[in-house]
């Protein structure tokens, strides 16, 4: 195994040369959106610019895909005029409610009311209640304003030329769309209107007791403002990605491979399972989700000390979440993130596992890595070893997911606890050694 480690760490420099340069080119684009923006608020002073964005600029580096980039647009509001209904009760762990936001007809400043353009009167409200903010219409606002800002800063000169068109501007149920050129890269921008509200979000506070974060840090992103953004024409909805977006950043405060394993894995996905982009498949925030999982199950810093480990402790939480057809949400579990992807997910099951067995194919950029590779890690059957989470949730856990490492060969801890745990799961799981896992 000694000829792999060159490989893998040659893969990884690879692609951190091109983060830079993608990281460049995101600071460009994301200038020329803000420029907007900050057109659209001197239009209309309702519409906020926010500033603190260093995370998505950290995440793109990490991304070789090139998906949409979302962006939020803070709403003010007067905390004190807001009126938060919930529509129906979502189940624990299922997913954020959905709820309307209705304004007071007391409680803000007559100069800080809220204009009936946005507005949805409607008679459920009651009589303290001016109407309730609805995302179809703000979106229509700003869509307008948008338009007026991309033609005032092209007709002044403002922004490149060339790197911004109106008529690229799409308006999505739940987000507006515009493409921005950053010199040869095009980024496509998902404009994303916000409100922001102080709220006790019981699935949020759940997520702080997880392992395998910096000590405090989902406290103090859980303590934060929520952001609601639009969930339908009349409903909104709590948004995790400002969470999860934090939490990668937060692991990347801890020493080790974790977010290297996520790069390679995003750029194997992106030009091997994919086919350079050109397929459905996984997308970055898939890949996501499975680094948080493998990072609260795998909380010890020895599980990724060493990089070819960190690859595989991704991988063997992706195989099990393939192979048994659902990867939990983190924040909300019973969310399945894989049931409305439109996937073939046992093709795409093959080509993880193919991927997990002769890692070596697919990570030779150069003519002078060719050769002969070692023998596949595993045997046929393994299938069936991943899909017990299906039938018993007790085994998503640390031990069965070493049994997994073990089997691919790349399990190397000395924790005297957690290799009796493995072994007390590897006795239960012995009747399918039969099948070859």
């Amino acid at each position: 195994m000694a000829v792999q480690v060159p490989l893998w760490q040659h893969y990884l420099q690879a692609i951190r040369s091109r983060g830079a340069r993608r990281a460049q080119d995101f600071q460009r684009a994301e200038n020329v959106l803000l420029t907007v923006l900050e057109h659209v608020h001197r239009l209309d002073p309702r519409f906020l610019v926010d500033y603190s964005r260093d995370l998505e600029a950290f995440q793109f580096a990490l991304r070789t895909s090139e998906e949409p980039l979302h962006v939020e647009v803070p709403l003010r509001v007067e905390a004190d005029a807001l009126l938060i209904e919930e529509v129906g009760a979502a189940e624990a762990g299922d997913g954020p409610a959905p709820c309307r936001l209705g304004v007071s007809r007391e409680g803000a400043r007559p100069e800080r009311r809220m204009a009936d353009d946005v507005l949805s009167v409607s008679s459920e409200g009651g009589a303290g209640c001016r109407g309730h903010i609805a995302p179809s219409k703000v979106l229509r606002v700003l869509k307008d304003l948008l338009v007026a800002a991309v033609v005032h800063c092209r007709h002044q000169s403002l922004v490149t030329p060339g790197s911004l068109n109106a008529d690229s501007l799409e308006e999505k149920e739940s987000h507006l769309s515009l493409l921005v050129s950053s010199g040869w890269r095009t980024i496509r921008f998902n404009i994303v209107p916000m409100v922001r509200r102080k709220l006790w979000v019981p699935a949020l506070e759940r997520a702080q007791w997880m392992r395998g974060f910096p000590e405090g840090s989902l406290k103090r992103i859980i303590s934060q403002e929520a952001a609601l953004v639009p969930a339908s024409a009349q409903h909104w909805r709590v948004s995790t990605d400002y969470l999860l977006t934090r939490l990668l950043g937060a692991l990347g405060s801890l020493p080790g491979h974790r977010l290297d394993g996520l790069s390679i894995l995003d750029r194997v996905n992106h030009e091997s399972w994919r086919d350079g982009g050109q397929s459905p498949g996984l997308t970055f925030g898939h890949l996501k989700t499975v680094l948080l999982w493998a990072s609260a199950l795998f909380p010890a810093p020895e599980d990724w000390a060493e990089l070819q480990g960190a690859v595989y402790r991704l991988l063997v939480v992706l195989l099990c979440c393939l192979a048994t057809g659902n990867l939990p949400h983190f924040v909300y579990p019973k969310r399945n993130l894989l049931s409305d992807a439109g996937l073939d997910l046992n093709a795409l099951y093959q080509r993880v596992e193919r991927f997990a067995s002769q890692p070596e194919a697919s990570l030779r950029i150069h003519v002078t890595h060719l050769g002969r590779g070692p023998p596949p890690r595993i045997g046929n059957g393994v299938k069936a070893l991943l899909q017990l989470p299906a039938g018993d949730p007790a085994y998503w856990a640390t031990a069965y997911f070493d049994v997994l490492l073990d089997k691919f060969q790349v399990f190397n801890i000395q924790d005297e606890d957690r290799i009796s745990a493995m072994q007390s799961i590897f006795r239960k799981t012995k009747t399918l050694d039969s099948k070859e896992c």
